[in-house]
């Protein structure tokens, strides 16, 4: 990590990136499961935070690593988990538990093909749908997607932010090839970039979530002396008690979502390239979106108008930043390394403005620059 007071340059791997931006960002307690392709994330983790004071856990497997995170935050610490698809999907009941307990706490996830096993070295983007739904109940999620080292540095000190603002756990979604990539990186000074900090509260005794202001976000006191406090998976009341009470389950739920929706806006990143007078338009994120980006210059080279937006926050959904880019053009190309679940959120955002078109590859392969644009010269033909 830079402590300098001056910016520096280094050739970075996406995931050791990662973990310089986690320690950055103030993360403290790493617990987690060596797998691929998230496993050097843990190994700098290992290395580093004992060096800082931190603590570094091997667990046993995912769904200790996903508690142990969990109750490292509320100790106070900054924490952080890394793994890929099988163990997401063994964290899932904690992470519902950190939702509904608002526990604040990034869980980084390096997308490998799947389902099961499948191809521990090959990349695939088939955990958007999971990210979102993958545990039960009518949730509120975060999820980011770098495209390059740089942004697995920055979206890191990103998602520790906001896990921390909002006290909700936050998703980062990579794919094989951007945490196995290597581009030269300039790293922020320290204080260059602002950290933040959970709200704390200044009266003991004060009940875990109760609401003080608009943010609709609770303050969080460590487990210490003067603080009494109770934590439960279940619907419970601003004591942390559990109610079956419906307009209390009601509110305990619909002020979840609410202090989400309502940093709407500034949660929501998106990127375009060459949209400003496109007549068709890439929509893709991760490392399909350097092949977009490829394929977009040679389709302007060649004199077609082609753009392409690219999700930064996959959750909240960029839905009216689509739509606005659905009503000025003919057509909208979806390349990704899965059957479709980036395209199903696209066709619903688009809502009938303009002709789409998937292209689907789970193959264990990246998708080519020459194929995506060969689907922009298929729907500027026929639009």
């Amino acid at each position: 990590m830079n402590t300098a007071n001056k910016p520096v340059f280094e050739l970075l791997q996406g995931n050791r990136a990662v973990a310089l931006g986690a320690l950055y960002a103030g993360v403290n307690f790493y617990a987690g499961y060596p797998i691929t392709p998230s496993s050097e994330i843990a190994e700098q983790m290992a290395l580093r935070l004992p060096i800082s004071g931190g603590k570094f856990v091997q667990m046993e497997d995912e769904i200790a690593s996903m508690a142990a995170i969990l109750g490292a935050s509320l100790a106070g610490s900054k924490s952080l988990t890394a793994t890929s698809g099988p163990g997401f999907s063994l964290m899932q009941e904690n992470l519902g538990y950190g939702i509904l307990a608002e526990i604040p706490t990034v869980i980084v996830n390096s997308q490998r093909f799947g389902p099961s096993t499948g191809i521990p070295t090959a990349p695939a983007q088939g955990d958007i749908m999971q990210a979102r739904w993958g545990t039960h109940g009518p949730h509120p999620v975060v999820a980011f997607c770098p495209y390059s080292v740089k942004e697995c540095f920055n979206l890191t000190v990103e998602a520790v932010n906001w896990s921390e603002r909002l006290r909700q756990p936050v998703i980062l979604l990579i794919d094989m090839i951007i945490s196995h990539m290597r581009e030269n990186v300039r790293l922020p000074a320290k204080g260059e970039i602002r950290v933040w900090e959970r709200t704390r509260p200044t009266v003991p005794g004060t009940p875990p979530y109760a609401i003080v202001d608009d943010s609709l976000v609770p303050p969080m006191a460590n487990m210490a002396p003067g603080f009494r406090q109770h934590f439960t998976g279940l619907i419970h009341d601003e004591n942390g008690f559990p109610t079956t009470n419906a307009k209390m389950a009601t509110a305990c739920l619909g002020r979840l979502n609410q202090k989400i929706n309502r940093c709407r806006d500034e949660l929501v990143m998106v990127e375009e390239y060459a949209c400003e007078d496109c007549e068709v338009a890439v929509v893709a994120y991760g490392s399909v979106a350097r092949s977009a980006l490829r394929a977009v210059r040679v389709a302007r080279e060649q004199g077609l108008a082609a753009g392409l937006l690219r999700p930064i926050t996959i959750w909240p959904f960029p839905d009216r930043e689509i739509n606005a880019l659905a009503g000025k053009v003919k057509a909208i190309v979806i390349p990704e390394m899965n059957l479709g679940q980036l395209a199903y959120e696209v066709e619903r955002a688009v809502a009938g403005q303009c002709q789409i078109l998937p292209i689907l590859q789970h193959s264990g392969e990246l998708i080519g620059p020459r194929v995506i644009l060969e689907g922009l010269k298929e729907v500027a033909a026929g639009a």
